[in-house]
């Protein structure tokens, strides 16, 4: 398949397959006698998993190792398993700062008239940090 092809299969951008081939996600894609690239179906799983993965919000040195280790048919779950529950981690903080933000937000809202006033509680609370 040509990258084209590729690319509708998998739903990964013709740019973001040349960029997995560089960093090693994907194998080195054969050439054509005229240069173009030819990938495998196998390079579409690997496309998909990827594409999966960065929906889940994965970094890539993450994402690198769980392709390493669907790759590896004598992987251990357990290593899958710390990934996820680093990356629940991760989330997880970044959902309570979120919440944080929202909560001040709200409040410094609330809290402003939104008139012709000069007073306003989100622009002194910005300028006060």
């Amino acid at each position: 398949m040509n990258i084209g092809e590729v690319a509708s299969e998998s739903g990964v951008s013709a740019k973001m397959i040349r960029r997995y081939e560089e960093q090693g996600i994907i194998g080195k894609a054969s050439r054509t006698s005229s240069g173009y690239r030819v990938y495998s179906d196998n390079d579409v799983h690997i496309l998909r998993f990827v594409k999966r993965s960065r929906e889940l919000g994965f970094s890539m040195k993450d994402i690198k190792e769980l392709v390493s280790l669907w790759r590896n048919k004598n992987r251990q779950s357990a290593k899958a398993k710390s990934i996820a529950k680093k990356h629940i981690d991760e989330l997880t903080f970044k959902r309570d700062e979120i919440q944080k933000m929202l909560s001040t937000l709200e409040h410094l809202v609330h809290h402003c008239h939104g008139d012709n006033r000069p007073s306003c509680p989100i622009i002194e609370d910005l300028s006060s940090h």
